[in-house]
């Protein structure tokens, strides 16, 4: 058997592979958490119960109205974004002059709610998505069998933050929002509806978290606890990459899911900490983060 450090390679290759998927959802979650804080400057800690809730309403799409899955990847999105306009135009709105903590203790509030809704109504057991036709089986890479749609699942993740970071970061919409966050009254002297543009803003970085839920449907049982357990880690995603850093967010979290990978082949004991410890060793190195800017 072909070895790799003198462990078998099916093996080193099955947690790479493992840690990509998990970084891809990483990558994705903090994602929506940076553009929320850099450009609304607020702590979204509902952002697990709305991937939660994307892979809920995709379950819901084809529980009830038989809506597959290709539909769903971009339904449920639009729903929960429209959710999250709700939210931020009867919530969030005001509490931008606040101090974080405010935004912070709101949406803890708004997660339990929703993720006790989602109890209440489907209890805590989880409910199976099955993977689209398409993308069942696997395929032979030679060195590995790799799952169709996780690699899927890789693939759409990279994709949607490439677009999302392209958008905020290459183009004149992403630069203007750029600038509302610096100096709202000038933009919105040169005719620009700034509250209108926040509001989409806060119901991307909501959209991408239930883009987030429907990729995971599959993979992971749709139950109400599925953000809980994400949303921890992917703070500390955000913390490592620098809030509010897009770039930071997507290289962090692609490249935590694998180190996390990786760390389950030689150490498997700290596999569930090493995020934490690679957190504190940058806290102490850089208190910005990676890629994020000092006060």
């Amino acid at each position: 058997m072909f070895m790799i450090l003198g462990y078998p390679a099916p093996l080193m290759f099955g947690q790479l592979l493992l840690g990509l998927i998990n970084g891809a959802f990483y990558a994705l979650l903090s994602l929506g958490l940076a553009v929320i804080f850099g450009m609304l400057n607020i702590v979204n800690f509902a952002h697990g119960a709305l991937f939660m809730l994307g892979a809920f309403v995709a379950w819901g799409l084809l529980e009830y109205l038989g809506i597959g899955y290709w539909v769903a990847l971009f339904l449920a999105p639009l729903i929960v974004g429209v959710f999250g306009v709700l939210t931020e135009k009867l919530l969030i709105r005001h509490l931008y002059k606040l101090d974080h903590l405010y935004g912070l203790l709101l949406t803890f509030g708004l997660a339990l709610i929703i993720e006790g809704l989602a109890r209440n109504q489907y209890g805590s057991s989880g409910m199976p998505y099955r993977i689209p036709a398409a993308l069942q089986g696997a395929t032979d890479l030679g060195f590995m069998f790799l799952p169709n749609y996780r690699g899927w699942v890789v693939l759409a993740a990279a994709v949607m933050c490439l677009i999302t970071w392209l958008v905020i970061e290459k183009t004149s919409v992403g630069a203007t929002l750029r600038a509302a966050t610096e100096n709202a009254p000038l933009v919105q002297a040169f005719g620009v509806n700034v509250p209108r543009l926040i509001t989409l803003t806060y119901a991307g970085g909501v959209a991408l978290a239930a883009f987030a839920g429907v990729l995971a449907a599959p993979i992971y049982s749709v139950n109400p606890n599925m953000g809980a357990n994400f949303i921890i880690v992917v703070f500390a995603v955000v913390v490592i990459g620098g809030m509010g850093s897009i770039l930071g967010s997507i290289v962090t979290g692609f490249g935590l899911g694998i180190i996390e990978g990786l760390t389950k082949v030689f150490y498997p004991q700290a596999s569930a900490t090493v995020i934490f410890l690679v957190m504190v060793i940058v806290l102490l190195a850089r208190p910005a983060g990676l890629f994020g800017k000092a006060a």
